[in-house]
C-alpha cells in the first residue's frame, strides 16, 4: 500500500511540474509571436521605403541627364505588398501589416509613370527618361 501511495505522489508532483512548465511556455510563445510579427512588418515597410527611394533617386538622375538616358535596377520586393502606384510625382507602396494596410510614400521632383510589380522576389525595373517625365517598367 505504501508503494502505491508513493507512486501516486510522484505522479501528482510530475503533473504539477508539467503544468508549471506549460504555464511558463504559453506566455513565451505569445511574446515570440508578437515580436516576430512586429519585426516582419518593420522589415517589409523598410524594404518598400528603400525601393521607393532607389526608384525616385534613379528617376531624378535619368530625367536630368535627358531623353535617351535609362538605368536598370535589380530590386528585392517584400512579400506583404498589397498594391503599388506611380502617380504624378509619387511612388506609393501599400503594405499589409497586422494593424491593417500602411502606406509607404516617396516624393519625386519629376513626373513618374508606369507600373511596379506586387509579387515578392527580385524584379528588374527599368527607369527611362522621356520628354517631360520618366517611364518606369518591370519585367
Amino acid at each position: 500500500m505504501r508503494v502505491l501511495k508513493l507512486k501516486s505522489q510522484v505522479s501528482v508532483e510530475y503533473m504539477f511540474i508539467m503544468g508549471f512548465a506549460a504555464l511558463m511556455t504559453i506566455p513565451l510563445l505569445l511574446i515570440y509571436y508578437t515580436y516576430t510579427s512586429d519585426s516582419s512588418d518593420t522589415v517589409a515597410t523598410s524594404q518598400a521605403l528603400q525601393i521607393a527611394r532607389k526608384i525616385v533617386d534613379s528617376s531624378e538622375s535619368v530625367y536630368y541627364l535627358g531623353k535617351p538616358s535609362q538605368t536598370t535596377l535589380k530590386l528585392n520586393f517584400p512579400e506583404r505588398i498589397h498594391s503599388t502606384n506611380l502617380s504624378s510625382r509619387e511612388v506609393v507602396f501599400k503594405i499589409k501589416t497586422k494593424n491593417g494596410v500602411t502606406d509607404v510614400v516617396e516624393i519625386s521632383s519629376v513626373n513618374l509613370t508606369g507600373t511596379l510589380p506586387i509579387t515578392q522576389g527580385i524584379h528588374i525595373v527599368t527607369v527611362k527618361a522621356e520628354e517631360g517625365y520618366v517611364q518606369i517598367t518591370s519585367n
